[in-house]
């Protein structure tokens, strides 16, 4: 009687193991799809499909004077710092070239001053006149470089680390102008206070060393107020670098945030829709007998 058991359960798993629903079983997982689903090409298997790269070559010196001949494009910040190398190539890549004249003119009078002139004073200013035009040479290539976006991101930082506030007034953010001169402002005036006190205080130790003081203080308080004072100077450096940099990132950032679509309508909905099926690749079978079911979708718009 066992034996009829035993054989009858054979012969039972043998029919479930070559029934069609024990026949979608492939590597383990149910395979769901119409028959011819898993038809493979195998043709293609070992096939690899080309990867194919185009890579501008790296700027460099080469491209440089090649841009300027007009041969070659390049970036608003690299024209910018040619031109802090080689003042007047960004009027030359701007084919703006009656200012060269005007720019070579200006720092070569003022370079001319200073040498010619023997008082230490007067050298001052003809120095200070020949950064300054130099400064508006590499200003003026950085407002006359021609691009077809607007704003334009690298433009509006470099217009900010030239000049803080700029890059703002060029992506219309007139209000944050104060805000950053304010900063620059506090920061600069603790840096001057903190250092002229470090100064008054380390003269005041010099001066207490060669038996020369006559104050009140002691030497650990002479001491602590110079520390004290040099630390805050530090600090007051930092602090106007972060601010200067900070005002570098914000023209750079919402120069790209105009054109970045920013709509006040948020909306979410649901509603019906039919729902396309997705059949399994290279199955005509399955494509051509699957039916369109409706369900719903949701939208949300922002």
């Amino acid at each position: 009687m066992q034996r009829i058991y035993i054989i009858l359960a054979v012969l039972v798993v043998s029919l479930l193991a070559a029934s069609p629903c024990c026949a979608q079983f492939n590597n383990g997982f149910i395979n769901t799809a119409p028959p011819g689903a898993n038809t493979v090409d195998n043709n293609n298997n070992n096939e690899e499909e080309p990867v194919v790269t185009s890579t501008k070559p790296a700027f460099n010196a080469r491209r440089y004077f090649k841009a300027l001949a007009h041969k070659d494009s390049m970036k608003v910040n690299q024209m910018a710092i040619g031109s802090m190398i080689l003042p007047g190539t960004a009027q030359i890549y701007n084919r703006e070239y009656w200012k060269l004249p005007v720019v070579y003119g200006a720092i070569g009078g003022c370079i001319g001053g200073a040498i010619a002139n023997k008082d230490k004073d007067s050298q001052k200013y003809f120095i200070a006149g020949a950064l300054a035009c130099y400064w508006g040479s590499v200003l003026d290539g950085v407002i006359s470089y021609k691009s077809k976006e607007k704003p334009l991101p690298a433009r509006a930082s470099m217009l900010s680390a030239l000049v803080p506030g700029l890059g703002q007034a060029y992506n219309g953010d007139y209000w944050k102008i104060p805000i950053f001169y304010t900063g620059l402002g506090a920061c600069v005036y603790a840096l001057g206070f903190n250092q002229q006190q470090y100064d008054r205080y380390r003269d005041m130790y010099i001066d207490f060393n060669e038996g020369k003081y006559e104050g009140n203080l002691t030497v650990d308080n002479i001491k602590w107020y110079r520390d004290q004072h040099r630390r805050m100077r530090d600090y007051s450096i930092i602090a106007t670098i972060l601010v200067y940099a900070l005002n570098i990132i914000d023209a750079n950032v919402f120069a790209h945030f105009n054109t970045f679509d920013i709509s006040d309508d948020i909306t979410f909905n649901v509603e019906p829709a039919m729902i396309t099926p997705v059949a399994p690749v290279g199955n005509t079978f399955a494509a051509n007998n699957m039916h369109q079911p409706f369900g719903f979708q949701m939208n949300l718009k922002f």
